[in-house]
């Protein structure tokens, strides 16, 4: 077969155990810590909402090291978002919340970087979030552990500290909506994959962050991941 021009090269995230995790698709969910949705006008246990973010706008970010983004175009109001990623090995439709574990593969600490400016902007016209929420760059994440190494992340402590202060504390057991429900629940809309990560929703203390700072998230069990905001280019 002839192809118009070479095709993109896969989206690849190092695992822990030093081998590589190609990447399928990125579904995030919005507003699932309740203090996170209160302080973004929400009440209570509303019923999960996703969006999604294109595979190539991963950062990924090797153990040890800091990562690296650039302050994006068209923002002045750039946030961060510490969250749990979730892995998954196995896919399938309208799977069970008692089987959802099964298919996860692992976990890693991701950060849903918001053009929040642009968002709101886009929830005052009724209009589609994606230039706030899925763009270059949007998506940096760190190693993936195998749930065989951390077994099943059910709670644990969810921070992130900007230039050394801290901004977000949670903890996993406080997701409004927890993983395995969240995978059910996406898998009655699409057909999930292996290779699918699902970024599960970010604690209350979201704020902005600007060139030259660095943020620095962690959750129990995985570590820490880095990462370094650089100028615009």
């Amino acid at each position: 077969m002839t192809v118009v021009f070479e095709p993109a090269r896969p989206v690849l995230v190092p695992t822990a155990d030093g081998r590589q995790l190609p990447v399928h698709r990125i579904y995030c969910v919005g507003r699932n810590y309740a203090e996170h949705a209160i302080e973004m006008g929400a009440t209570g246990r509303e019923p999960p909402f996703f969006f999604m973010k294109p595979a190539d706008a991963v950062v990924p970010v090797a153990a040890g090291e800091v990562g690296r983004i650039a302050y994006p175009s068209l923002t002045k109001n750039l946030h961060h978002e510490a969250e749990l990623v979730v892995a998954l090995s196995a896919g399938g439709r309208n799977i069970a919340v008692a089987d959802a574990a099964r298919h996860i593969w692992g976990y890693a600490i991701g950060l849903d970087m918001t053009r929040r400016d642009l968002q709101n902007e886009m929830k005052k016209q009724g209009r589609p979030w994606d230039i706030g929420k899925s763009y270059d760059q949007s998506a940096p994440i760190g190693p993936i552990h195998p749930i065989a190494a951390t077994g099943e992340l059910l709670r644990g402590a969810i921070t992130l500290d900007v230039n050394g202060q801290r901004r977000q504390t949670g903890d996993l057991a406080d997701l409004i909506w927890n993983v395995n429900e969240t995978i059910a629940t996406l898998s009655q809309a699409w057909t999930l994959a292996p290779g699918d990560l699902i970024y599960t929703g970010t604690p209350a203390g979201v704020g902005a962050v600007q060139a030259g700072d660095t943020m620095s998230a962690s959750i129990a069990g995985l570590g820490t991941l880095e990462v370094l905001v650089m100028p615009a280019e």
